[in-house]
């Protein structure tokens, strides 16, 4: 019995000192530079994100966060090095709807998306447009798809990358709408835009910070947007759901992950840290302007988001029948 006893308090001990490092190490948290891996370029949407909410909580912990960008290999390649970096919360990295989209793009993974990691926080999302040509005859949704339930195929629907969210959207419209289409993919958003000024597209799909500058009169048309709720940059634009498609709605997103391992006093820090940034008044001013929603989360919240995009994008991958990597 007295064994036992020895036995309990010394595993109490150690709990106790277990619990008691990661408060210590939660509270000097960040004592250094932290370092959050971009799977994407400069300049797009997700690295803008990261890199306002970045210098925001700089300014917050008096501690350098810097964006690395390594993008290539469809996202792999960042997640690769966020998975070998030390889980001690000094790196970080960008992680969203695309990495969700890649489990099902790719026959195999070095990793699983959704045990290897540490969900933080959600950072941003942002809903697809959904436009027409200048001289189109078409002023809804509901129009787009008649004339092609009329001549089956005729219509193009254009997006970029094969995989992407703007390209698996256009699937998921051809699946939802009931109607037979022509999905044409571009390389780049200025390519799309090309073909939906000649008129080669009926209906293209990209994110608001992509075609800005070319909507309004004698541009590109927006007859929808994507999300549950309208976009407060064009609030007189109805959503998809509103237009006779209540199954189409996609959201893109933004967020931070750790590898697994970071201790939970570091990851809920940071997770608290994060929300306080993105509510200022700054940053949801800023992210507005590029079409993004600043919303913050719980790490729970964000995990939940990514196991639900994975069975969604899953399910429109099979059905358009997208060959894997």
């Amino acid at each position: 019995m007295l064994r036992i006893l020895q036995a309990s308090a010394i595993l109490a001990l150690a709990c106790a000192a277990v619990l008691r490092g990661d408060a210590l190490a939660a509270d000097d948290y960040p004592s250094k530079p932290v370092r959050i891996l971009v799977p994407y370029g400069a300049g797009g949407a997700g690295d803008l994100t990261i890199r306002l909410l970045a210098n925001k909580l700089s300014q917050n912990l008096k501690q350098p966060f810097v964006i690395e960008n390594r993008p290539g290999a469809g996202g792999i390649a960042a997640m690769r090095a966020l998975l070998s970096a030390p889980a001690d919360g000094y790196t970080l990295g960008e992680m969203g709807n695309g990495q969700t989209i890649s489990m099902s793009l790719f026959q195999s993974l070095p990793y699983s998306v959704l045990k290897d990691f540490a969900p933080i926080s959600v950072a941003a999302s942002f809903a697809m447009l959904l436009v027409v040509p200048p001289t189109s005859p078409y002023k809804s949704v509901r129009d787009v798809i008649e004339a092609a339930r009329k001549a089956p195929g005729k219509l193009n629907l254009g997006a970029i990358n094969p995989g992407s969210t703007q390209n698996l959207s256009a699937h998921l419209f051809q699946q939802v709408s009931n109607a037979e289409f022509t999905i044409v993919t571009y390389r780049t958003t200025p390519d799309l835009v090309t073909a939906l000024l000649r008129g080669e597209v009926a209906l293209g799909f990209d994110y608001y910070a992509g075609l800005e500058s070319t909507i309004g009169p004698d541009k590109l048309h927006v007859i929808a947007t994507s999300g549950e709720e309208r976009d407060p940059l064009l609030k007189n634009v109805p959503t998809a759901k509103e237009s006779g498609l209540p199954d189409y709605v996609v959201t893109s997103w933004n967020g931070v992950g750790a590898p697994g391992g970071v201790p939970a006093q570091i990851i809920g820090a940071l997770s608290a840290e994060i929300r306080r940034a993105l509510a200022a008044p700054d940053i949801q001013q800023r992210m507005l302007r590029l079409g993004l929603q600043a919303r913050g989360s719980t790490p729970e919240e964000m995990r939940n988001r990514m196991a639900a995009d994975a069975a969604k994008w899953r399910e429109v991958i099979d059905k358009a029948g997208i060959p894997k990597h």
